[in-house]
């Protein structure tokens, strides 16, 4: 059977975005994919170069499997690049690496956001499917306490989705400016790996609303069920 739920409606404009950001993202990381650099340097050696530049020599960078999965691992002090970013001379490698290397200097910075980031990390592994759990047993049972802890416990994964915005922007502002000032790319070749990390910012906005978004369906669906 299905369940009609007249709250889904509050993720339908968050859903929309979320789609239309996933889009954003591959259609732009394809098309500068196909852009190569003057300068020749593949998107590992690029990262190498400002990693070392920053002092983090001790910063390994490791090549990981699947597509777009390049991260920094504050935990290990790791640097992880995806396999076409990895070994690939492109503006959006190249951009890609080079934001991954910017949030390795606000590890080091001790970057405010980042720090409060990684603090809660702990907490929304556990509350982000807990909270489901337990309010959904709060509205069976008709249990408000419990319907309260659920969206409260919810609130940690809203929070740390606004907290991840402002660390990949400055990590992405970050770039940009190396890249620049280091002449790694020219002019043109900067306004693509713009539009690249332009383009993956805006899933983390599109995830913010996604969160937001859930927030404010489980609060209604809450309200419902009091009234």
């Amino acid at each position: 059977m299905f369940y009609y739920d007249s709250t889904y409606f509050i993720l339908l404009p968050a859903l929309l975005i979320s789609l239309w950001a996933q889009t954003k993202i591959s259609r732009s990381f394809n098309k500068y994919s196909k852009v190569y650099s003057s300068n020749g340097y593949t998107g590992s050696q690029v990262a190498r170069m400002l990693l070392d530049s920053a002092g983090l020599l001790d910063v390994p960078i490791e090549r990981v499997a699947g597509n777009l999965t390049d991260h920094y691992d504050p935990s290990k002090r790791v640097l992880r690049l995806s396999g076409e970013v990895y070994s690939s001379t492109s503006v959006a490698s190249i951009g890609v690496a080079a934001h991954e290397v910017g949030h390795a200097i606000q590890h080091q910075n001790s970057y405010k956001p980042l720090i409060v980031r990684n603090t809660i990390v702990p907490i929304v592994n556990i509350s982000s499917s807990a909270s489901w759990v337990i309010f959904f047993i709060g509205i069976v049972m008709g249990i408000q306490p419990l319907t309260s802890l659920g969206i409260v416990l919810f609130s940690a994964v809203v929070l740390f989705q606004l907290v991840t915005l402002p660390v990949e922007f400055d990590a992405s502002s970050r770039a940009l400016r190396i890249l620049e000032e280091r002449s790694i790319l020219y002019e043109n070749e900067i306004y693509g790996a713009k539009k690249v990390l332009q383009a993956a910012a805006m899933t983390y906005v599109a995830a913010t609303l996604m969160a937001i978004s859930q927030l404010l369906r489980l609060v209604a669906i809450s309200n419902r069920r009091n009234d």
